[in-house]
């Protein structure tokens, strides 16, 4: 009897951290576009392939006429400025903050604004699969106490945060 309660307690244990990595992520209510316009600069981010061995790690945002986004990413890499141009289309219209980003045409990647600054100040980016997650700001350099707290709500969020890695950013 001892050993099937054991049992049961242990599938219930595993079936709900199962539900935990299955819970859908969630956007911010809103994204007001053009306050979104302009350039961020990325204090942390998962690690990904594109962007090893880069510093001053910046993205630009500039709305087209037709409502797509050009995205233009730049960092500083063996000595010279490394520019990566995309373009981002908005998918979910009533919040506009999920977007596809596409570099590589057909390849379009999941753009998920998770969370925002009332002001715009900071913008955390995330991948429904917790794959990619980036901490922008609108300035070089972010409070360590606003950046913990966005680190604890990206990992309520369910992202590995012991995966994030500070940008080192120039003095620009």
């Amino acid at each position: 009897m001892k050993n099937k309660i054991l049992l049961l307690l242990t599938l219930l244990l595993v079936s709900v951290s199962g539900l935990q990595a299955r819970r859908q992520l969630t956007t911010v209510p809103y994204v007001d576009v053009n306050k979104y316009m302009g350039k961020w600069y990325e204090i942390a981010s998962f690690p990904q392939k594109f962007q090893d061995g880069c510093s001053c790690t910046t993205a630009e945002y500039s709305l087209n006429a037709n409502g797509t986004v050009t995205v233009r990413n730049s960092c500083n890499k063996d000595l010279y400025r490394k520019v990566a141009t995309a373009t981002a289309y908005v998918k979910d219209k009533q919040t506009n903050a999920k977007l596809a980003v596409e570099f590589f045409p057909p390849f379009k990647g999941k753009y998920w604004i998770i969370d925002l600054a009332d002001d715009y100040s900071y913008a955390v980016v995330g991948h429904p699969k917790r794959k990619y997650l980036w901490i922008l700001s609108r300035t070089s350099t972010m409070n360590e106490t606003l950046y913990n707290a966005i680190v604890e709500r990206a990992a309520s969020k369910g992202f590995d945060i012991s995966k994030l890695n500070k940008t080192m950013q120039c003095d620009k």
